[in-house]
């Protein structure tokens, strides 16, 4: 037979053929794993929804803390869980506040380890809204509008308290119109011009979050998120928020969730020259999880694939509740 189609199999018959010509490659420099800290000693609280994913009280990060250096994983997303709240969460921008703490004590130990603070008030606040609000009743249920400007004064509060206390990348992710270019300018005035921004540009409202608000304490306690995070059937809109971000001074572009945005990655590392981040949300770690824990796929091998779609699509960097695991599984030559 004299055939002449083209033979695509030749550079898949073995592993090293295709270890050879793989356009993709996933390594645990380009990960970060995020930690709660929260008070109290002798606490490591494992989250009900995430399996394998705690909250720790600061003198329990040290164990935490070796294994992610010794991993290789380069960076930390911190976010806090506080011994009291208000309306304005004052203890998000409070000088001893449990993410300042926590960045004092990593810095202290490992030097070289890169803290990132996720700057955002929901944590913080009674209401659990990611800034200030305007409550009022209506036909008997509490409202309230998120007061955006009013807002971006706590959050620039929030951003130099985390690094004055040693921050190496500040990350907001509160969705407030104009808060780049507010933190940008309290930074630079404060003395931290030299502190990098790595924006959540593009933050939908997700039902991805769910897990996340266990984790953190951060459930709405009214209303919804919907009017200042992102439309998920908006693709274009992400294109007018993140040039926002950009020329506000970010340095660096976030989409959250990733996983059901790979679109929205890709376009956003075709449009702008920035590094981009990825954010492996926690619904996409617990459904994975979840579905492991019962014996229904291969764990490994999926979370792998995901986080290599996430590169695929743009990513420089993964933030990911598996970086310690698939740290493990690619030193092992896992991939």
């Amino acid at each position: 037979m004299n055939l002449s189609f083209t033979r695509h199999r030749r550079l898949r018959q073995s592993a090293a053929i295709r270890s050879m010509v793989r356009e993709t490659v996933l390594t645990p420099a380009d990960f970060i794993q995020p930690i709660y800290v929260t008070y109290g000693k002798g606490v490591k609280h494992e989250i009900k929804s995430m399996p394998g994913v705690y909250r720790f009280s600061l003198d329990m990060l040290e164990e935490e803390l070796q294994e992610i250096v010794s991993l290789n994983i380069p960076a930390v997303l911190l976010f806090g869980i506080p011994e009291t709240k208000d309306s304005v969460g004052s203890s998000a921008y409070a000088e001893n506040g449990i993410v300042q703490e926590a960045i004092r004590l990593i810095k202290s130990r490992y030097p070289d380890l890169q803290v990132i603070a996720d700057t955002c008030l929901c944590e913080f606040t009674d209401h659990g809204h990611c800034g200030m609000v305007h409550t009022f009743e209506r036909d008997g249920e509490l409202c309230g509008d998120v007061l955006n400007d009013e807002s971006l004064e706590l959050h620039v509060q929030t951003a130099i308290s985390q690094a004055r206390a040693g921050a190496d990348i500040i990350a907001p992710s509160n969705m407030m119109d104009g808060f780049v270019q507010a933190i940008r300018s309290g930074l630079d005035e404060a003395g931290f011009s030299h502190i990098p921004i790595m924006s959540y540009s593009v933050k939908y409202a997700s039902a991805f979050y769910g897990p996340f608000r266990e984790a953190a304490d951060s459930a709405p306690q009214f209303g919804d998120r919907k009017t200042y995070q992102m439309d998920p059937a908006n693709a274009r809109e992400a294109l007018r928020e993140a040039e926002s971000d950009v020329l506000e001074g970010a340095d660096m572009l976030m989409v959250k969730p990733s996983l059901s945005y790979l679109d929205v990655m890709r376009t956003l590392k075709d449009q702008f020259d920035l590094p981009l981040v990825a954010y492996n949300v926690s619904g996409e770690y617990a459904m994975v999880k979840a579905a492991a824990l019962n014996g229904w796929i291969d764990e490994k091998t999926m979370v792998l694939e995901i986080l290599t779609s996430m590169k695929r699509a743009g990513a420089d960097m993964i933030i990911t509740y598996s970086a310690k695991d698939a740290a493990k599984w690619l030193l092992e030559g896992g991939r």
